[in-house]
């Protein structure tokens, strides 16, 4: 039998309880993907009703952006000191790509940010994602520029946001429905025609780079 539900009251216990809804919401999003999973899974999973979820976020969606701030700090962070090691837009690109690539519960939320995570969400939200989002391309954009001097900061940051739209397109072959799988596997001609994500993903960003200067001349 579980214990009964108790209302945190102290601002730790209040942030535990936070704490545990973003735990289990990215459990949930991990196992199934962002957008197969509902408020009512995220509260069942942390033992509370939906309301009582709701005290602590406004919506599903809040609760995922939450995640992808915190992801995407991480990925900035890890993409930020490998740019320290490498220079040249090809070898800028590989650092960009391969980060994405071995974080997939980001480039999930990655995939969903514009057309899911921006909706059903009040504007402080949104006004806290969109600087934070503004704030790490430009950070990112910086180590971009000192890494491969032929760009500039406003080209690294173009170059970041560039990525993330690529991810937005590749990232989703990686994980086809049902159907699909069944019909790749029917059709292998079908199924080989969708490149690999990750060597694509840097042909397209290293490209991209590559005529950044090339579109200011």
């Amino acid at each position: 039998m579980s214990a009964p539900f108790q209302r945190a009251r102290r601002p730790d216990q209040k942030d535990q309880r936070r704490e545990a809804i973003l735990t289990a919401a990215r459990e949930l999003a991990e196992r199934s993907g962002v957008a197969r999973v509902s408020l009512q899974d995220i509260a069942t999973a942390v033992g509370l009703a939906k309301s009582n979820v709701l005290r602590y976020f406004g919506t599903r969606e809040e609760i995922y952006l939450h995640l992808l701030m915190s992801a995407g700090s991480e990925w900035a962070s890890v993409v930020s000191a490998r740019l320290q090691e490498v220079s040249g837009t090809e070898a800028a690109a590989g650092v960009l790509a391969d980060a994405f690539v071995d974080r997939p519960f980001y480039c999930d939320l990655t995939t969903h940010a514009e057309t899911m995570l921006e909706h059903n969400v009040s504007v402080e939200v949104l006004k806290v994602f969109k600087r934070w989002a503004i704030d790490t391309y430009w950070a990112v954009g910086q180590r971009i520029s000192t890494a491969c001097p032929e760009l500039t900061p406003a080209d690294g940051a173009a170059l970041v946001m560039t990525a993330s739209a690529f991810v937005a397109k590749l990232f989703p072959i990686t994980r086809p429905p049902e159907a699909l799988r069944e019909l790749y596997a029917r059709e292998p001609e079908i199924a080989g025609a969708f490149p690999p994500f990750r060597p694509t993903l840097k042909r397209m960003v290293a490209a991209t780079a590559a005529g950044l200067p090339l579109v200011r001349q």
